[in-house]
């Protein structure tokens, strides 16, 4: 197959770039470009078929797996299936092994036709097999709905997203149907739309008092419905930030139920009168996120009336102070918070300062309200008005400044609520940039919608898209017993007591094609690898630099973490290009839950900064934990 392509006599570098594809072997072209140029020996931009039998070993070779093999196959040049079985059990840890199993890998992984009819496995077999999606760090265990889906919304970690809408930043960037289709094909589960009146009674949506752009609320409703099962099947929640009149929130609930017909949820299933469906009850539905008057009898009673120019009025609270005037908040309004200090049996009073609320009037369309079910947007005040008034179809939205403060200051009653009500977090309003937090803090603490700006790559959106990796990225990641639990004690803010904590080694041996500098092909490689968690689980470490080697670098570097709350632990693997003058050149990322990694010799995949797969680069790593 090799000679056909050097009938002419030598072949030029696209050509060899081709040859190596057809023969299942990728390189980055930048790494070839330059392997290619020293094999060129007479430099005239094309080699012969000996100088491409060089460039294929020098890819497809690798010290780190030759030396596995050797191991394993007794310096032999082929491994026999019981080996390959020995290397699956020993190193691999794949318990459930047979034969049959081994067997099969040699028939996916083996070239070569009579080393396979052999039932053996040559290097270059091994070699397939170990670059292959079968050895990814990732446990592909996680990437199917494995976990139990019938519990109430309210249990869930549910994948959301900010001003879904916009696409750039928050004061003059354009508004576009993308953010939506991204944002869903990512498998987000929570869409914020703002809605105002626009004209000839057509809503739009758009970020209300600045220069960004506007999109006809229809238009939006209409690409949700097509891009909304795509990813998961489980239910979507369209939140609406809703500043249009009565007249024109009519016009948004025909559309809704014109565009989105029966997968709109309009009406609470029977099995789930008076407690929040699970998942499961509500896969393939849409569920609406807005204000509501009146209870879920009241609603169905109503069905079928004609509701067309029917008004709700009533008073809600609003602060008077904006997120960003934190430091500004009275303290007349603040809040008393008792919680219970259980080393010194003695009960501590915390402050908890929380801004001044006001009265005002809002006026809802009846039709409208009524496309609210299971998701109604009530305003937060304070815990012990939730805990005496809040119904368990009334979710809250704070803002990130003051969930900052009650996650410090109260946050034993912070989880009690996350416990019973589902609580969206949101970026406060200074970030203009459509830049995020870290919604780490607020999954310690079991906020279920912890609403970034998806258009904005970085550490948060990695944590964000590594965090839904599991539960085969439906959106929705069941949150642990001890954030579940009323009478949890759970504070993760503090060292645990008679903690169950997980031992996590990480060999870091090799790099394989890593994206090479922006200046050179080149580049003086390190990884970082940190840990996300509860506050004594972070922990940052890293490896020596390797100079000038971006192709293959070699650190075999061991780490070892202890984690307390693996449960909510995060790992991060972080490539970097050292550069002392300027600051360290960002070369690639991966992220994922710790307990989803699996054990053994594990390839981790980079991603760019904006999330893009830049395979074939890549770590090569041993990996192994015990708890």
């Amino acid at each position: 197959m090799i000679r056909d392509d050097f009938r002419s006599g030598k072949i030029n570098l696209e050509t060899t770039h081709k040859l190596l594809a057809k023969l299942n072997i990728r390189c980055n072209y930048i790494h070839l470009k330059c392997i290619f140029k020293d094999n060129d020996r007479l430099k005239q931009g094309k080699i012969t078929i000996e100088e491409f039998r060089s460039i294929y070993r020098i890819i497809a070779h690798r010290e780190d797996v030759i030396e596995i093999f050797n191991t394993y196959s007794r310096s032999q040049k082929f491994l026999f299936e019981k080996n390959l079985v020995e290397f699956l059990t020993q190193e691999q840890y794949i318990y459930s092994m047979t034969k049959s199993f081994a067997s099969e890998i040699i028939q996916k992984y083996e070239p070569i036709e009579n080393v396979k009819q052999a039932h053996q496995m040559s290097l270059e077999g091994f070699t397939r097999y170990m670059s292959s999606s079968d050895c990814l760090l990732f446990n592909n265990e996680c990437e199917k709905v494995y976990q139990d889906m019938t519990h109430p919304l309210s249990d869930y970690f549910i994948s959301s997203s900010h001003n879904t809408y916009l696409i750039s930043d928050q004061l003059v960037g354009p508004s576009d149907i993308w953010g939506y289709i991204s944002a869903l094909l990512k498998g987000c589960r929570c869409l914020e739309i703002d809605c105002w009146d626009g004209s000839q009674n057509e809503p739009v949506v758009y970020h209300g008092y600045t220069l960004t752009s506007k999109l006809l609320f229809k238009t939006v409703i209409q690409a949700i419905r097509k891009y909304a099962f795509i990813t998961s099947d489980y239910p979507l929640v369209i939140s609406l930030e809703n500043h249009c009149s009565p007249s024109q929130q009519e016009v948004m609930a025909d559309n809704l139920q014109f565009i989105l017909g029966d997968a709109l949820l309009s009406d609470m299933l029977d099995d789930f009168p008076d407690k929040l469906p699970s998942p499961e009850a509500l896969k393939f539905k849409i569920l609406v996120r807005n204000k509501k008057k009146g209870t879920l009898t009241e609603t169905r009673e109503r069905r079928h009336s004609d509701k067309h120019g029917q008004i709700q009025e009533f008073e809600e609270y609003e602060e008077s102070d904006q997120e960003e005037e934190e430091d500004q908040v009275q303290e007349s309004e603040s809040l008393d918070v008792v919680r219970d200090n259980p080393e010194k049996g003695t009960r501590s009073r915390s402050l908890v300062r929380l801004p001044r609320f006001r009265k005002r009037r809002v006026k809802v369309a009846l039709a409208l309200s009524d496309l609210v079910i299971y998701t109604k947007a009530e305003k937060f005040r304070n815990f012990q008005h939730s805990r005496q008034y809040q119904q368990f179809n009334e979710s809250n939205s704070i803002g990130e400044s003051e969930a900052r403060k009650l996650s410090k200051l109260a946050v034993s009653d912070f989880i009690l609520h996350t416990s019973k009500f589902i609580t969206r977090i949101y970026p406060k309003a200074t970030r203009a940039d459509s830049s995020n937090f870290n919604p780490q803090e607020f999954w310690n603490v079991g906020c279920q919608m912890v609403a970034l700006n998806f258009q904005t790559p970085g550490l948060p959106m990695d944590l964000q898209i590594g965090k839904f990796l599991d539960n085969g990225n439906c959106g929705y990641i069941l949150k642990p017993q001890f954030l579940r639990d009323s009478e949890t004690k759970f504070n993760p803010n503090e060292a645990l007591q008679n903690s169950n904590p997980l031992t996590l080694t990480i060999r870091l041996i090799s790099g394989i094609q890593l994206p090479p500098s922006y200046s050179s092909n080149k580049a003086d490689a390190l990884v970082i690898i940190e840990i996300f968690g509860v506050l004594n689980d972070q922990v940052k470490q890293q490896t020596r630099v390797i100079k000038g080697n971006a192709f293959s670098p070699r650190w075999n570097e061991t780490f070892t973490f202890i984690i307390q709350v693996p449960e909510l632990a995060m790992i991060r693997f972080v490539v970097e290009s050292q550069n002392i003058l300027a600051g360290n050149e960002f070369l690639g990322q991966y992220t994922l839950p710790v307990l989803c990694m699996s054990k053994g010799y594990r390839r981790i995949p980079l991603f760019s900064k904006i999330g893009q797969s830049l395979e074939p680069a890549s770590l090569f790593t041993y990996v192994w934990y015990v708890r």
